[in-house]
């Protein structure tokens, strides 16, 4: 009978441990000696952001940003959590609103060898393939940063031993794009727009690098 009593006991806190476990790794907790959100993105050096002489080659779509509700990710961050321990969801969208605007400053100056450790290959490819296109056709895009109505983590898995968080920019700027006769073409240079951009960044969670690149891009709905 005590036997029975005693494994019943220690089955009970066997499950206890577990949950308590789960908890932590959702809550987390601070040392003090946490990475700085930047360091989880490459930062390189360039020209300041906002500066209205910015070349960016940006896709003709403007959306109206609407509240709207976060994606249940939950589940996902719970597993990018459990893979990579100094993971934080806020600290993690703090250095995502960086690396957006230190991507499109890059990619405003045309900063090749700025965007290509930022980058996937594949997007990298993309980025290059449009600022060739406007330098094919001696074409300019003069663009501002003007800021963020909301950044939202819309998913969130573990692919192997590889985490993916996807994120919701709803951002700001101005663009406008002109020829080679200096005739604005697109857009407007006084205009600001409101556009949702939905990037997916990508890291290894057994790697010792600590960094995340983008490696995928749409627009949102």
């Amino acid at each position: 009978m005590g036997d029975s009593q005693l494994l019943g006991i220690l089955l009970i806190a066997m499950i206890a441990g577990v949950i308590l476990f789960r908890l932590y790794t959702v809550l987390g907790r601070r040392t003090g000696n946490e990475r700085e959100p930047q360091e989880r993105f490459r930062p390189f050096g360039g020209a300041p952001s906002g500066s209205s002489d910015k070349v960016v080659a940006l896709p003709d779509r403007s959306a109206a940003v609407a509240d709207r509700p976060t994606a249940p990710a939950d589940k996902g961050l719970v597993d990018v959590k459990l893979a990579d321990r100094s993971f934080e969801t806020e600290h993690f969208l703090d250095g995502a609103r960086q690396a957006y605007e230190m991507i499109v400053t890059a990619f405003a100056a045309r900063d090749r060898n700025a965007l290509k450790p930022l980058l996937s290959d594949e997007v990298y490819a993309a980025f290059d393939s449009v600022m060739h296109g406007h330098e094919d056709r001696n074409e300019t895009v003069r663009y501002a940063f003007e800021g963020f109505r909301s950044v939202q983590i819309t998913h969130a898995e573990m692919k192997g031993r590889f985490a993916d968080v996807t994120v919701e920019f709803a951002a700001r700027f101005v663009s406008s794009t002109i020829d080679a006769s200096g005739t604005v073409i697109d857009g407007d240079p006084e205009i600001v727009r409101d556009v949702i951009d939905v990037w997916t960044f990508a890291r290894d969670t057994r790697s010792n690098d600590p960094n995340w690149v983008l490696v995928a891009t749409s627009g949102g709905s």
